[in-house]
């Protein structure tokens, strides 16, 4: 006779291999079709961010814009500002959706792509110099902006510390990138972009002068080389500084571009150390920029870790240590373009005009100031650091 324990065994047996058999098939077919559903939602808003962008990569390509060093990417931003403050709020309903997810999702993937763009050995290129030079006017610049922008102009904490980034690293891009760590609402990422936008581009113009200002007049040695790293370390966007350098020679424009390259390197530690600092402010800050549940980031005790930052190093390593064809490279590149291109136009489109004029003058108040910083005090930190480690 069977014992109660080998009744209960028996039960299970006959229970357990149809308990989830099934829920399998319907279970499938619901994800399959919220799937399904979520796409249908996107297609109109990507498909209207992908046609904005693919207008302004190919303005871009147009002789005067490129010797402007005038990027697609600002492009994309001006299309959207366009489209979004005349048809965009009648089909809203239908694109926003879409466009929400080019200006998050599409963003964090660009920048990952970003560091295809770079390598580790771009820093031997510039030597310890340049990286000290890179990081000193870094640091220097996104604390001056934090500390005017909030102490002496009275700008909320996160719109200084969008255009502290814009302006200490990359311009726009680094606007983009640091906005899923310090939450900037559209309003106040477009009004960073846009500083960020008009004194990069005044940069561009100013620095050629005053290298022939200073060559012609003898007042400091100035090399080509030495403007290169002067431009790099100091002027905000990327095309702008391949503009600045190919207004003096190869050689500035080179090593412009290295050391721009390596400071653009330094996005991801900044977005590591930044989002460490705000995950340590105080929980009863009215003001918090990253709010709990809120950020789009792995935790991991207490600190919010951009994954994006650490998805650029990752590709710029791969870049490094494992050379890929040139034309694998291109086309990794032409995509990267393509994803940042769109999430610029879907920040325009949700950017209303009304929202940068209620911003004022005082934006702009910083970034001319910083601006100034870039021009005068770059060059006394390049000029120090370089008398101090050659």
């Amino acid at each position: 006779m069977p014992s109660e324990t080998d009744a209960i065994r028996n039960s299970m047996h006959s229970v357990t291999p149809t308990k989830h058999l099934p829920d399998t098939p319907a279970t499938a077919v619901k994800w399959a079709a919220s799937a399904s559903r979520r796409l249908r939602q996107l297609v109109p808003g990507l498909a209207l961010s992908g046609v904005l962008a693919f207008a302004s990569i190919h303005m871009s390509q147009i002789d005067w814009l490129q010797s402007n060093g005038i990027s697609a990417l600002t492009l994309a931003i001006v299309l959207g500002m366009v489209v979004g403050n005349t048809i965009y709020p009648g089909i809203g309903a239908m694109t926003g959706a879409g466009v929400t997810f080019s200006k998050a999702n599409l963003l964090r993937l660009g920048i990952v792509l970003y560091g295809m763009r770079l390598t580790f050995q771009d820093i031997g290129n510039v030597g310890w110099t340049g990286v000290a030079i890179d990081a000193t006017v870094l640091c220097s610049t996104f604390a001056l902006a934090y500390f005017l922008g909030t102490r002496v102009f009275g700008l909320d904490r996160r719109t200084a510390m969008l255009i502290g980034a814009g302006s200490s690293i990359c311009g726009a891009a680094a606007v983009m990138a640091a906005e899923p760590v310090v939450r900037g609402r559209a309003e106040q990422v477009m009004v960073a972009v846009a500083t960020v936008v008009v004194f990069g581009t005044l940069s561009m113009f100013l620095y050629p002068v005053l290298y022939h200002l200073i060559t012609h007049h003898q007042l400091v040695e100035l090399s080509p080389n030495a403007y290169g790293v002067y431009a790099g370390s100091t002027i905000h966007e990327v095309a702008q500084v391949v503009a600045a350098g190919r207004a003096i020679g190869e050689e500035a424009a080179d090593t412009a571009v290295i050391a721009k390259m390596v400071r653009v390197m330094m996005l991801a530690p900044f977005l590591i150390f930044l989002s460490g600092w705000l995950s340590r402010a105080s929980a009863n800050d009215a003001d918090a920029v990253c709010g709990e549940g809120q950020c789009n980031a792995t935790r991991h005790g207490g600190m919010v870790i951009p994954w994006f930052a650490l998805g650029f190093v990752a590709v710029a390593g791969l870049n490094s240590l494992a050379p890929l064809p040139v034309a694998v490279v291109k086309q990794v590149i032409d995509i990267d373009t393509v994803l940042l291109a769109m999430a610029m136009a879907g920040l325009g489109l949700t950017t209303h005009v009304s929202a940068i004029r209620k911003a004022g003058i005082k934006p702009l108040a910083l970034g001319a100031v910083l601006f100034a910083w870039l021009v005068c005090g770059g060059f006394a930190i390049n000029a120090g650091i370089t008398a101090l480690l050659i």
